[in-house]
């Protein structure tokens, strides 16, 4: 079980709640490691900050390398970033370190950069990545004004790339949300996957606690049901 976390846009809390799949996932004695193929913005130490949190969160042992192989020092679109850097993001680089993790561990994250279809390099963007991955996709919507239509846009995209949705994030990053329960529920009522949890806003991300808001049993079935048919 592996699963794609995309979300309706950048800093909507993929890493937050990537992580907090992880520790959800090792909470049920699973193997886990985060994969954060593509990355922008390195922190003082060359390193993306959000693929440390996703190597903190994972319980196998993996290099940096393995779980960040395109990470650019530059918090910019990616094939911006990595065209500034003079490379070139390579699909099949990104599948081989992918191979490597899922052969270590029952479980591997892989967290998309920005939202679903961002560029990669001149051809190939986000959408395509995850249809090489094939993987069932998470979708993490933030909650805040205007996220109906890249919610339903998102999941449009994701049925488009004749991709699994195996369900969907609601992460509150505005706490003043006018109608939230409302938004909520007009996306539970357009959006076939299950809603696997609301993680409420938090001053301070803490993806260990947020572990235990997420049913991730409703992954599990949503898995049996794609091996049964």
């Amino acid at each position: 079980m592996s699963f794609f976390i995309t979300g309706t846009d950048t800093g909507v809390g993929k890493t937050f709640v990537s992580c907090a799949l992880l520790h959800a996932f090792a909470a049920q004695d699973k193997s886990v490691v985060g994969f954060k193929p593509v990355a922008a913005g390195s922190d003082n130490d060359d390193l993306n900050a959000d693929a440390k949190q996703l190597r903190s969160a994972s319980n196998i042992l993996a290099s940096y390398g393995q779980i960040n192989p395109y990470c650019f020092a530059h918090p910019l679109a990616p094939h911006i970033a990595a065209r500034n850097s003079g490379v070139r993001i390579e699909l099949s680089r990104i599948l081989t370190s992918y191979r490597e993790l899922v052969s270590q561990a029952d479980v591997v994250v892989v967290e998309g950069a920005g939202g679903f279809l961002v560029p990669l390099n001149d051809k190939q963007d986000s959408a395509e990545m995850a249809q090489h991955l094939a993987l069932p996709v998470i979708v993490v919507v933030g909650m805040r004004l205007g996220c109906l239509n890249h919610a339903l846009m998102t999941m449009r995209m994701i049925a488009d790339c004749e991709l699994e949705c195996a369900g969907w994030v609601a992460n509150v990053i505005d706490v003043d949300m006018p109608a939230l329960q409302h938004n909520i529920d007009a996306l539970s009522e357009r959006i076939e996957a299950p809603l696997l949890g609301v993680v409420p806003f938090q001053d301070v991300p803490d993806p260990r606690s947020v572990a235990g808001m997420l049913n991730i049993d409703l992954l599990k079935k949503e898995e049996l049901d794609v091996q049964t048919v």
